[in-house]
């Protein structure tokens, strides 16, 4: 049983070193969500993405993937699905203060969109004046609807890594690090 952990561990961290997008972490931190196992040993097609700046540990944390066109992105997941278009969502307790590391599988590889939000006081439905939110171009958010260009991902056919820094609402001025 041992050997497999470290055949585990050792394959999320070749993933992680495979590229330059990830931020620094422990070897043995955790990765989170229900499609963990599609990070582990290099399988795929995923995204891991290493996600900073988390607040505290109020509420749940999600990833959500979306098609990469403007009519899609942020769609209601029902519709989407009614549709028979892509969407993923993975949703965990938050962590606490600091970095996270999660895990969605991706239909096939290809272009898609990305969403990362942090529910901090549980009603399932953003509101920015408690809630964070992030996406891969790691672009200020501000409080116009985010543009879909700072959310595209393109996801190979193993893992694809990426650093989402999370933003939470600062005064008057809007979304800050």
């Amino acid at each position: 049983m041992a050997k497999s952990r470290v055949t585990w561990l050792s394959g999320i961290i070749l993933a992680t070193a495979a590229t330059a997008a990830t931020a620094a972490m422990p070897a043995g931190a955790q990765v989170l969500g229900g499609d963990a196992a599609a990070c582990g040993g290099g399988q795929g097609p995923a995204i891991l993405a290493t996600v900073t700046g988390l607040k505290d540990a109020r509420g749940a944390i999600k990833l959500e993937l979306y098609p990469a066109t403007e009519a899609d992105f942020l769609k209601d997941d029902k519709k989407l699905l009614a549709e028979g278009k892509v969407f993923r969502r993975i949703t965990v307790a938050a962590p606490g203060p600091g970095t996270a590391r999660l895990c969605i599988r991706a239909p096939r590889p290809g272009r898609y969109a990305l969403f990362f939000g942090h529910d901090r006081d549980g009603k399932r439905k953003f509101d920015f004046w408690v809630d964070g939110a992030g996406f891969p171009g790691n672009r200020r958010i501000g409080r116009s609807r985010p543009k879909l260009a700072d959310a595209l991902i393109q996801v190979g056919p193993g893992v694809t890594a990426t650093t989402i820094r999370v933003q939470y609402l600062r005064g008057l001025g809007g979304f800050g690090f």
